[in-house]
């Protein structure tokens, strides 16, 4: 009995230090945190965010998922943005990522940018969260002050992106719960994250099955998305289609309006609203676009907390592209 005791006291003690070094990581994270070293950081890459959304509106949304595609793999340490090398095969070319994911070009160019200006100091972790609010805001939605000290991490794992930490866009209402749960964020998060969709465009070959074989989808919906996607697999597949038909490039509450008539694009966006526990989130966020946005931002900002390199972990990469 005695042994039993002190082994529940040692596991006890060793999540509270897990815990407590999970805590000191977020707590390291704050909004001033390069007001010193790199004072002229924010308007920085606002500037080359602007320029790049005047060319092409679409790359807003692509910027966004860049930031959630690589808190979601081992933590928001710019893991995403890592070319192959000879010791590990990054995550660029894993599935949810493959001819998918976009936007590095554009980091590229900020991160040149600002080594200019302050080289060695700016992480490449820190540009991507830092481009995501300002994504948001340049399409129209709130902005929020971006909790900085994030380190770079020195590798990537393609297994691990590949092994279903990403939702896939056929994803179930619990199979969404779960992944986001299992990073530290409700479903309310969840909901206003998917929120993203607002904006963006998806491939035929993510929303296929759901405009050919679902029954809770609007009739009219179903058939104009099906001019641009034929059934056959392998049929147009790259060929793009907006997330929100409404409003395609406002950052606002219209996604949800649309779940509420059956008119989601993929089937892991109309699962929020299917008779599930989630009913109801989507539709106060229909409803009110304020809410939307309070629950956006502070979900954007518990994203960005996720396993944060800081302190003397990882590195400030000189190239978003390969460890030092």
């Amino acid at each position: 009995m005695e042994c039993y005791e002190q082994s529940q006291r040692a596991a006890f003690v060793v999540l509270l230090l897990i815990v407590m070094l999970g805590s000191q990581a977020q707590a390291q994270l704050r909004t001033d945190f390069y007001s010193d070293s790199c004072p002229s950081l924010l308007p920085t890459v606002r500037r080359v965010v602007e320029r790049e959304v005047a060319k092409e509106r679409r790359i807003a949304a692509s910027l966004l998922r860049l930031f959630f595609h690589d808190c979601f793999v081992n933590g928001c340490d710019a893991s995403i943005l890592l070319d192959d090398t000879r010791s590990f095969l990054g995550e660029k070319t894993a599935g949810p990522n493959n001819n998918s994911v976009r936007g590095y070009e554009v980091i590229d160019a900020i991160k040149s940018r600002v080594e200019r200006l302050c080289p060695g100091v700016v992480s490449c972790a820190d540009i991507l969260a830092i481009t995501a609010r300002d994504s948001v805001l340049l399409m129209g939605g709130r902005g929020w002050s971006v909790k900085l000290g994030r380190r770079d991490s020195i590798t990537a794992s393609f297994s691990t992106a590949n092994s279903g930490v990403l939702p896939p866009p056929t994803s179930t209402l619990d199979n969404l719960i779960n992944l986001f749960r299992a990073n530290g964020l409700s479903p309310r998060d969840m909901v206003a994250l998917s929120g993203a969709h607002t904006i963006g465009q998806a491939r035929c070959v993510t929303f296929r099955s759901r405009i050919y074989n679902s029954t809770n989808i609007d009739l009219s919906f179903a058939l104009s998305r099906r001019r641009s996607c034929p059934a056959a697999t392998g049929s147009g597949d790259n060929n793009a289609a907006i997330l929100d038909l409404r409003t395609p490039e406002k950052f606002d509450g219209s996604y949800f309006m649309q779940l509420v008539n059956h008119r989601g694009l993929l089937t892991s966006d109309q699962v929020l609203f299917n008779g599930g526990s989630t009913d109801s989130i989507v539709v106060s966020y229909s409803r009110s676009v304020q809410a939307f946005y309070r629950d956006f931002v502070a979900a954007m900002i518990k994203m960005g907390d996720i396993s944060p390199l800081t302190g003397s972990n990882g590195q400030i990469r000189r190239s978003c592209r390969r460890p030092n």
